[in-house]
């Protein structure tokens, strides 16, 4: 009877501690795509092409590849395209995303 508490102890344990590494998981989520935002916006330059916004987002520790007119960017499973905002506030707007 006793190895059969310890037993569910564990499993109980083991159940809560998933629950709690997958709320993480989510949050760190939101933060990437925070951090994202907030550098895009926190720089202006109407004359930035793909090419330049893909070095920029690089030398930030993204994981970009610009594709003609826009970069797109791999962020935890997903693709979001990046198009360059030219007058707009900030560097580019975030179009579109999608699951690779």
């Amino acid at each position: 009877m006793r190895s059969r508490t310890k037993y569910l102890a564990v499993i109980v344990m083991a159940c809560a501690m998933t629950a709690i590494l997958s709320t993480i998981t989510a949050s760190a989520e939101s933060d990437d795509l925070d951090s994202l935002k907030n550098l895009v916006t926190s720089f202006e330059d109407s004359l930035i092409n793909s090419s330049d916004l893909a070095f920029f987002l690089a030398t930030h520790n993204y994981d970009v590849v610009p594709r003609g007119d826009h970069v797109d960017l791999f962020l935890n499973g997903k693709v979001y395209k990046l198009v360059p905002n030219g007058d707009a506030p900030g560097l580019c707007n975030i179009e579109s995303q999608s699951q690779f």
